[in-house]
């Protein structure tokens, strides 16, 4: 079997005199202008995608800008545990602390007083955003050692507040339970 070089070499003469057929080259430039019109007609959505991806990636970035500036809770305060790792673990400690006496005071059955439960929580509130004004100061000057003595104390103090109120709704449920007990016992 011949080889497609080999014919060629072979019919060399052939290939050199011999013309197109006539109305070739007519015939050629309509399927070149019909192959570009269609491209041309033919629209391609990828440059569209990739115009959406853009547009979505901006706004993107533009939104985690805007909120990480702006919007972002707690974005113009710092806690204890940014300024050394000693204090983070005194603020753990006590963020502990008030997390299992905030437990006890949820758990405490006030059906009774439903308005106490509220000005309960309402102070406990009022107390977080005394925290809250300490730790924007803190952000503003972080070598403070009053507003880092201020933050502690503030801690104890709430811990002291909430230990004396389980204490005191404690002693008063085992009052009402000690009432309900006597009622029941003289029946």
């Amino acid at each position: 079997m011949k080889s497609i070089d080999d014919i060629i070499r072979s019919n060399k003469d052939y290939f050199e005199d011999e013309e197109p057929s006539e109305g070739h080259f007519e015939r050629f430039n309509r399927k070149l202008e019909k192959r570009f019109q269609t491209n041309t007609t033919t629209r391609s959505i990828v440059p569209y995608l990739l115009k959406a991806a853009v547009v979505t990636l901006l706004v993107t970035l533009s939104s985690l800008w805007t909120w990480d500036h702006f919007i972002r809770p707690g974005s113009n305060r710092m806690t204890l545990g940014q300024v050394s790792p000693q204090y983070k673990e005194v603020e753990n400690y006590y963020l502990h602390q008030v997390n299992i006496m905030e437990g006890e005071i949820v758990n405490v059955d006030l059906k009774n007083h439903p308005n106490q439960k509220a000005m309960l929580m309402k102070e406990m509130n009022s107390m977080d955003s005394t925290y809250i004004s300490l730790q924007k100061e803190l952000k503003a000057n972080p070598n403070d050692e009053r507003i880092i003595n201020a933050m502690i104390e503030h801690y104890q103090t709430k811990l002291d507040v909430m230990t004396y109120i389980v204490s005191q709704l404690k002693s008063i449920k085992s009052v009402n339970q000690n009432k309900k007990e006597n009622g029941k016992t003289k029946l």
